[in-house]
């Protein structure tokens, strides 16, 4: 794919690029703790998107989605956003840099990637490798940390998506054969070594997405935040569900609303489970953290009520195999993948039998995706 960009940027504007890349990410556990301040648990993997750029001595920007096999050209001191369009990752990048008081001139840019439409968030991977390509090709040396938060900025702005920090904060800072605990009040993260040993991880997609999903997240999320205001009560200085320790949840299920309180005994948990699971990868106990996925994967369904019934089957389908330690629903949701971690003398045989299984019970052929733990944003050359 690198040289496949290279080439194409050559071919349309006839000079040799400087090319970066940035990758998509997983999470192995940490699933809607993020707007509560929690902890999550990303990793970078080696699918990701290539960038190609070069000034070009104009007042404008010339970009080319090799995917899309087209072109877009923008004036770099007038632009907005184009509802819906792939150039808005690069143009809110443009203007998130200029807010920032950066110089920018044009430019051409090339991009292309090979991440599958399967929650591995290409969007937040565009806009770091946009990212990280201007500030080499300006000279800029422009913060990691700065990267990811003028993405999340971008996504808002010009994709009109309200994302969290997690997913260009992982994309950025992935390190290989290491996940990332991310405090998503301090924006700080620490390295977890992982060595998943005889075993690999695999993502199964669904290839399906219900129209549950936007206005169930701002349920979901108004729960938690109702639930904090009830509990102030009893604990005055929690500012998010983040503050309530696991050990107190007989208590917190006292004072909660019966309605309310499946929401807040999940973000709570959950934030539990991925300080659980970063100690057993951490001790090697791949048993431990694969009940730990499946752990997530009940509480997600049962108590916090995203999941769907494509994403159950997938998950208690593959706990019927002795072979796969663990298995959980990833993502926010109402479709996507199942992550599941597997032996590798048995992946094959896994994908057979899970593939005949959900084809007979939905009539869907499902995708298989492994997955790595890779290193984070770079310049290539």
């Amino acid at each position: 794919m690198k040289d496949k960009i290279a080439q194409s940027f050559e071919n349309l504007f006839g000079k040799k690029p400087i090319l970066a890349f940035a990758p998509g990410r997983i999470n192995l556990i940490g699933e809607h703790t993020d707007y509560q301040d929690g902890l999550v648990f990303p990793a970078a993997v080696a699918q990701g998107i290539w960038v190609a750029i070069q000034k070009n001595d104009l007042t404008t920007s010339r970009i080319f989605s090799e995917d899309f096999r087209e072109e877009f050209v923008f004036d770099i001191n007038s632009f907005s956003p184009k509802k819906g369009h792939w150039a808005n990752y690069t143009m809110g990048m443009v203007s998130q840099f200029q807010q920032a008081g950066y110089k920018l001139e044009g430019f051409d840019l090339v991009f292309g990637g090979n991440i599958p439409a399967s929650g591995l968030s290409s969007s937040a991977a565009l806009s770091v490798a946009v990212g990280t390509a201007l500030s080499a090709l300006f000279g800029l040396e422009i913060s990691k940390k700065s990267i990811v938060l003028y993405a999340q900025k971008s996504e808002h702005l010009f994709a009109g998506v309200k994302c969290g920090i997690m997913d260009p904060y992982a994309s950025a800072f992935g390190k290989e054969n290491h996940a990332l605990i991310l405090d998503c009040r301090t924006n700080q993260h620490k390295e977890v070594a992982v060595n998943f040993g005889p075993h690999s991880l695999l993502l199964v997609n669904s290839k399906v997405k219900h129209n549950l999903a936007d206005s169930a997240y701002n349920k979901r999320r108004e729960s938690c935040e109702e639930s904090v205001k009830i509990l102030q009560s009893v604990y005055p200085d929690a500012t998010t569900l983040r503050d309530i320790p696991a050990k107190d949840l007989e208590k917190v299920k006292d004072i909660l609303p019966a309605a309310l309180f499946p929401k807040a005994k999940h973000v709570i948990t959950e934030i539990e489970r991925v300080n659980l699971a970063s100690k057993a990868l951490h001790e090697g106990d791949l048993t431990a953290f694969g009940d730990l996925l499946k752990d997530s994967h009940k509480s997600l369904s049962k108590d916090f009520e995203v999941s769907c019934a494509e994403l159950d089957f997938l998950a208690v389908q593959s706990w019927k195999s002795a072979e796969v330690l663990g298995s959980r629903m990833m993502g926010g949701g109402f479709g996507g993948c199942t992550i599941n971690l597997i032996s590798n003398e048995n992946l094959e045989s896994f994908q057979t039998e899970m593939r005949t299984a959900y084809q007979e019970k939905f009539g869907i052929e499902a995708d298989f995706i492994s997955v790595a733990l890779s290193e984070g944003a770079r310049i290539l050359g």
